[in-house]
């Protein structure tokens, strides 16, 4: 897993960076304290891939919503940690409808934030029973209904591979349960966020709950 660590103080960045190195498994290809080093970084072809980003919001060039939008254009499919000390509840609904992967206050040890990293590296994304009870009463009452309702558009295997996506089961762990291809199951969960109009699996489990596809206690965490 490639890690990168953008935020504007110099000693956070230092420090996670070191800690984050003595992981196996865990290769930090990328820090900094400015947005613009970042987008640099990303515009190099022959650059390391990254897997995660672990951001902060208030930085002094760009701030860190900007360098989501920017990241996002350039990479759709890279996951997005969110760490901030203005961390608010009643912001886990927006940073979701931005896709990101988790939302955490800068307070969180370093050791679960280790754990948060290999989920979301495992499964796309990453929030509490607390914030996904949240998240169903922010998003529920904001969100218009699809002018298609879902039972017009998911088949029933649709379904199916949506509520283990909901319960944090990888591709290869729902192709093994149901006995098709990793590549097989790709395909269908391409197909379920084209259809419902989410960017990642935590909008996934937003959609899911709205619809009573899945309900909180069939979540697993």
């Amino acid at each position: 897993m490639n890690l990168a660590i953008l935020d504007d103080d110099y000693l956070i960045v230092n420090l996670l960076s070191s800690f984050f190195k003595n992981n196996e498994g865990i290769q930090v290809v990328f820090d900094a304290t400015d947005g613009y080093q970042l987008y640099k970084y990303l515009d190099q072809e022959n650059n390391e891939r990254i897997d995660i980003l672990l951001l902060d919001l208030k930085m002094k060039t760009v701030d860190g919503l900007e360098v989501l939008k920017h990241v996002k254009l350039k990479n759709k499919d890279l996951k997005v940690i969110v760490i901030s000390s203005h961390y608010q509840d009643n912001s886990i609904g927006f940073m979701v409808k931005e896709g990101v992967s988790a939302f955490l206050p800068k307070g969180i040890s370093p050791f679960e934030l280790l754990e948060v990293v290999k989920q979301v590296n495992q499964t796309g994304f990453y929030f509490n029973p607390k914030q996904i009870s949240i998240l169903r009463e922010q998003i529920s009452s904001r969100v218009p209904k699809p002018v298609i309702e879902e039972e017009e558009t998911l088949t029933d295997r649709e379904k199916e591979i949506m509520k283990l996506l909901c319960q944090q089961k990888t591709a290869k762990e729902i192709g093994e349960m149901l006995f098709i291809t990793q590549r097989t199951v790709e395909g269908h969960k391409n197909n379920i966020f084209a259809k419902v109009g989410v960017r990642n699996v935590a909008g996934l489990i937003v959609y899911a709950l709205q619809k009573q596809i899945v309900t909180l206690e069939e979540l697993q965490f």
